[in-house]
């Protein structure tokens, strides 16, 4: 195949990359965006291997039927509620793939002709093996993290420690550059870069995990270009390009959702608890526990409903429950929406995937800037699972640790049902003052069970 061929497959697999983009911009296009994404890749790796004129497939195909057998093994028994450790993973993956292509191009250089090392080469490689490292051993942390069997660690000069890693990595790049057949050098980058990665992502808290699996999955997509310039693949350079420049802007909605500048979660710096109120100051008298029954009766002259989802929904599988909610309440006459806040969950969109798993109308998810204005004229508000992205002290207590943070305006609405296991804050560590409104009812209870009771109670009401 000619290299005018090449070329003009590799550019039909990057617009096929760029229109799936498009198409995962919007939950209704997502599907056909994503297929649109797989049949590009399937261009560009037949494409990469016609390139390289591959003789002996024995290992693609080995490779290919193993990563096929765990991908479709994860496809299926990983829960929705685990899907953000899911991606955590992938990115860990790909800064891993990275690293080792870099390495593994370097040797082979060395081995058939050193004027391959070209300075743009040689550059890439480094980059390749840091980046790539980083982004491997952050995103195992944030897997952990997210799976609940890492904690926090920070350590006094965490800081001061993770710039002299950073020195000494670009120091060890900068050698490599001025002796690239000092392979071990190479290897010298992967090990600091290693330590750097855990360092970094550790002493993070879990609040801002999903700033920072969207943070390294852009770093997934740099060193994946790096990668491309090392293996001067034009489909690699484009698709490393467009997965580092859409993670730094999602980061960036992300770190603006939540009020926090990317400094800050980088170095794992959040306000302390004890700016807030106590909880004993905030609920003290003032929760006002009710049950099903009292619920359904509240609920039963309703006419417009709005339903907030939060991570606790995600944890007890409640989506399906609260659909058969939803129903229920159409059929009674009320008109019912689900507020999505742009950080509910544990990654963007978590709420609008698991809502759409339990078939829930698009239309009826709506984002937090279309939905804020109406919640006055809302006669009832159900909260099920979700904290701070309905506490009213971001806009009220300017010491809070979430001050400013931009949230759903629940306390605005007629009257306001929180489903929830008990009165625990979330991740920013602060009580609720929305749980000790007048206009809130606590039912204290799993996301599921609570949603199947008050639909049980409103059908005998």
């Amino acid at each position: 195949m000619g290299n005018a061929l090449i070329n003009l497959a590799y550019l039909a697999s990057a617009t096929l990359f760029i229109l799936g983009i498009k198409g995962l911009t919007h939950p209704r296009t997502a599907v056909r965006g994503n297929q649109l994404g797989a049949i590009g890749m399937l261009i560009a790796v037949v494409t990469a291997l016609v390139d390289q004129q591959v003789v002996n497939y024995v290992w693609i195909i080995a490779g290919l039927v193993i990563g096929s057998g765990i991908g479709a093994l994860m496809a299926t028994r990983v829960q929705m509620t685990d899907m953000p450790q899911m991606v955590a993973l992938l990115n860990g993956f790909g800064g891993a793939a990275s690293t080792f292509v870099a390495g593994a191009a370097l040797l082979d250089a060395l081995q058939i002709d050193l004027a391959l090392i070209t300075p743009q080469f040689i550059v890439a490689t480094a980059a390749s093996g840091l980046v790539g490292t980083v982004t491997f051993w952050g995103s195992l942390v944030a897997f952990g993290k997210l799976q609940g069997i890492v904690k926090d660690v920070r350590l006094p000069g965490a800081q001061i420690f993770n710039a002299i890693l950073l020195v000494v990595a670009l120091a060890l790049s900068v050698w490599l550059i001025v002796d690239p057949t000092a392979v071990w050098i190479y290897w010298a980058i992967v090990v600091v870069s290693s330590i750097l990665g855990l360092s970094l992502v550790f002493p993070i808290g879990g609040a801002d995990m999903p700033v920072v699996i969207s943070l390294l999955n852009s770093y997934s997509g740099i060193a994946a270009a790096a990668a491309g310039f090392v293996l001067t693949n034009n489909a690699l350079i484009i698709t490393g390009s467009l997965v580092g420049a859409s993670g730094i802007i999602l980061t960036s909605i992300m770190c603006r959702a939540m009020n926090r500048s990317l400094t800050n979660v980088l170095f794992g710096i959040w306000v302390p608890s004890d700016a807030a109120d106590s909880s004993d100051d905030v609920y003290g008298g003032r929760v006002k526990a009710a049950n099903a029954e009292e619920l359904a009766m509240l609920m039963e002259t309703a006419r417009r409903v709005v339903i907030v989802p939060g991570y606790g929904m995600a944890v007890s599988q409640a989506q399906h429950a609260v659909r058969d909610l939803v129903n229920l309440l159409e059929e009674r006459g009320a008109e019912v929406e689900f507020a999505i806040h742009p950080v509910a969950g544990r990654m963007p969109g978590h709420m609008n995937v698991l809502l759409a798993e339990a078939d829930i109308p698009y239309d009826k998810m709506k984002e937090m800037d279309e939905i804020n204005p109406s919640f006055e004229q809302t006669d009832v508000v159900i909260v099920i699972g979700a904290n701070d992205v309905v506490n009213p002290v971001a806009r009220t207590n300017p010491s809070s640790p979430i001050a400013g943070m931009p949230i759903l305006n629940v306390d605005k609405a007629r009257s306001i049902i929180v489903i929830k296991r008990s009165l625990s804050p979330g991740f920013a560590g602060i009580p609720n003052p929305l749980f000790a409104a007048d206009n809130t009812l606590m039912l204290f209870a799993d996301a599921k069970k609570g949603a199947l009771d008050i639909m049980n109670a409103l059908k005998a009401v």
